[in-house]
């Protein structure tokens, strides 16, 4: 974070904002109806409210300054935000099919359907509108946590949308058995957004490399350099920190070179990587390109 960017705490304030005003419209919508559809919508509200506590918590662990004892930051801290929001994902699924089950063997009538529906489509676009924002900022900050709450109010939209189906649908055929069944598919929708929630977060934890695009455009760097310089490289590697990259490459220049010459070539290959991969953090290493010992490290390569 620079002077220039306001802190990302901001926006989870916002996040449990809208998880208050939300459960109070959905829980509100189910008291009215008695829609154990709409019950797994506020249900998952819940869970909204949760994760954005915690993602205000991480965020502010994230935004400290490295210091002596985690010399490369905080960023992971926004992996155990996600990671905590998809297993509450899990659970929550879990809640609302067994609530489901339980209506589907008892089916039970909805009632005053106008008023539900209305509140739960005004709950709906609370949610759409702050999670295109969380999703905007997320995306151009690097944020794993934003996004993550983004993708979970999208989902939570989209649920929503086919929970007033469901209950409009019972409304015009009276099959009462269709509520729970659609509030079990309520249920199976969100628990595939908890597996790729907890997916990605794992994947950050064990230092996954930088998206494919990424490489790509990197090793074109590589291969630029290669073909105008008469360099080599190898051991490029990398790894992902939650808005955060950190990369390192050997790269080996002619025995004859002067310092100066191989120290202002690394930091114009650095500031390319930098351009190529936003915020990241670059640590090369410079080896003599005749020297057999500079290929005792290959084996870094993959």
């Amino acid at each position: 974070m620079t002077a220039a960017e306001p802190s990302l705490t901001r926006y989870a304030w916002l996040s449990i904002g809208a998880a208050v005003v939300t459960i109070g419209l959905k829980g509100a919508a189910w008291w009215v109806t008695g829609s154990v559809g709409l019950l797994s919508d506020a249900v998952e509200s819940f869970v909204n409210l949760a994760a954005a506590l915690v993602a205000l918590w991480m965020l502010h662990l994230a935004e400290r300054p490295p210091d002596e004892e985690y010399t490369f930051g905080y960023g992971k801290a926004e992996y155990f935000s996600s990671g905590f929001e998809g297993g509450l994902i899990v659970l929550a699924a879990a809640a609302i099919v067994w609530t489901a089950a339980q209506r589907l063997i008892t089916p039970l009538p909805i009632e005053h359907v106008g008023i539900g529906l209305a509140v739960s489509v005004l709950a709906s676009l609370v949610n759409l509108a702050v999670a295109v924002v969380l999703l905007r900022v997320g995306r151009r900050r690097g944020s794993i946590t934003l996004e993550a709450d983004a993708h979970h109010l999208l989902t939570d939209v989209w649920t929503s949308s086919g929970v007033v189906v469901g209950v409009g649908a019972v409304a015009l055929t009276g099959w009462q058995r269709l509520d729970p069944l659609i509030a079990m598919a309520v249920a199976v929708n969100i628990l595939w957004t908890g597996f790729r929630l907890m997916r990605r977060s794992f994947g950050g934890l064990l230092d996954r490399a930088v998206p494919a695009p990424q490489r790509a455009s990197l090793r074109g760097l590589l291969e630029r350099y290669q073909a105008e310089h008469g360099v080599a490289f190898h051991a490029l590697r990398s790894r992902e920190s939650a808005g955060r990259a950190f990369i390192s490459v050997h790269v080996l220049v002619p025995g004859d070179w002067s310092v100066q010459r191989g120290h202002d070539l690394l930091e114009r290959f650095e500031a390319d990587i930098r351009a190529t991969v936003p915020r990241a953090w670059v640590i090369s290493h410079l080896e003599p390109l005749e020297d057999p010992v500079s290929l005792a490290d290959e084996p870094l390569d993959r």
